[in-house]
């Protein structure tokens, strides 16, 4: 006879396993994360980077490179994603950060690419999925922080604040997102540079339903891109989101 609790925990742990899977994959993209070679910063001045092709420099509105045909100019916004020059079966990725201009090589061929096992995880368990509210806040502010790149500054559209309780203890996150929208987390816990990633790693909570309740699903803290690659300029967490718990539940660090 099936009980209505095994099948849940069946279920919780189906879900669980096609995210990680999901997870795995998508690290493990031929031209993804893990494929990055390298990180070239650019000056004012026209210089050869590298192997690559051209010759490239930037100023405070775009990157601009010689020698390619059909590109010229490129114009990547501050801390999104990065536009794609191609090169052959590699990829030249352009992005900005803190006002400078960087290029990142996507290469399908990278050593790492070969080393790449997926991704180290714990078991998932009930235990770790709490429940929380959402207190929203009068206007949304903007929180700075540091980045895994010294010199580097991410600033974060804040909404609201998250309390919660994890094993036994009152606990509260300041959340990013839009206050009447699915929401994010970056947090370290007692686990970070023990047996995950030092830096952050990062949890989607879905919106609050009209009470204001959410739910922290902690089997679902994955790692950032800079846990797989010396070569991504992610965020650190914010002194306000750092656990003193040890929250094993997630992704572990894969190097």
């Amino acid at each position: 006879m099936t009980t209505t609790e095994g099948t849940d925990a069946t279920t919780f742990e189906a879900a669980w396993n096609q995210w990680h899977a999901e997870r795995e994959s998508y690290y493990g993209d031929p031209l993804g994360w893990v494929s990055i070679t390298g990180l070239y910063w650019l000056t004012d001045q026209f210089e050869t980077v590298a192997d690559l092709p051209g010759r490239w420099r930037a100023d405070d509105e775009a990157a601009y490179v010689e020698g390619i045909v059909g590109t010229e100019r490129l114009e990547p916004a501050e801390g999104a994603p990065g536009l794609f020059v191609a090169d052959g079966d590699r990829r030249i990725e352009v992005i900005r950060r803190t006002g400078t201009v960087a290029l990142r090589l996507h290469d399908p061929k990278s050593p790492h690419l070969n080393q790449y096992n997926g991704i180290p995880a714990y078991a998932p368990s009930e235990r770790w999925r709490v429940s929380g509210t959402f207190t929203p806040y009068a206007e949304s502010r903007t929180v700075t922080t540091g980045a895994v790149v010294e010199g580097l500054l991410h600033h974060h559209n804040v909404v609201g604040v998250i309390d919660f309780e994890l094993d036994g203890a009152a606990a509260q996150f300041i959340a990013f997102g839009r206050p009447t929208g699915d929401l994010h987390v970056l947090f370290t816990d007692a686990t970070s540079g023990v047996t995950t990633y030092p830096g952050a790693r990062s949890l989607s909570v879905a919106g609050p339903d009209a009470d204001g309740v959410v739910t922290l699903d902690f089997n679902r803290a994955s790692n950032l891109p800079c846990s797989f690659t010396d070569y991504a300029t992610c965020p650190v967490a914010p002194p306000e989101n750092r656990l003193a718990v040890a929250v094993e539940a997630g992704e572990k660090n894969p190097r």
